[in-house]
């Protein structure tokens, strides 16, 4: 059952995908390859790896069942883990316009890594900081992609996008 929901997941996704490109805008000035193409593409690729999954499953092709020793056969999901975390991502994405991206993008860098375990706090707070800067940097300043610096960055020339 698990491997067929996972095949509806990723048909259902290229279809989302199919079904959003025609929303990109395309410039006057693109040419018959244009910024549509590539997730046309992909949303036909996902489509199509789902239905082969499907097929296969229904056809009695199963993968083989995971014998790895690095998994606890009788071991529980750490539901708190996890709803800690989906947390922590909704409260990055409610920061990012507030605070910006870098700030935002820290407190989940940091709060994931609390959450997982990381000791001494302090040195995942000082990684997750710095890795939201240069992320930041690296995207905005050097690719030009729009990320928001927010208000205690605003004016560092190479993190605006």
């Amino acid at each position: 059952m698990g491997e067929l929901v996972f095949a509806a997941a990723v048909a259902g996704l290229g279809a989302f995908a199919l079904a959003r490109a025609h929303t990109i805008s395309e410039p006057v000035t693109a040419g018959s390859v244009g910024p549509r193409l590539f997730p046309y593409v992909v949303g036909a690729a996902l489509v199509l790896s789902g239905v082969a999954v499907a097929v296969g499953v229904l056809r009695g092709r199963l993968g083989p069942a995971e014998e790895s020793e690095d998994i606890a056969a009788g071991a529980e999901t750490d539901w708190a883990t996890v709803g800690a975390l989906v947390g922590i991502v909704a409260l990055h994405i409610f920061l990012i316009v507030p605070l910006g991206w870098p700030v935002a993008a820290a407190v989940l860098f940091t709060g994931c890594a609390w959450t997982l375990g990381a000791r001494p706090r302090w040195r995942a707070a000082v990684i997750g900081s710095l890795l939201a800067l240069v992320l930041q940097a690296l995207f905005a300043g050097g690719l030009g992609v729009s990320l928001p610096a927010g208000p205690l960055l605003e004016g560092v020339g190479f993190l605006r996008g």
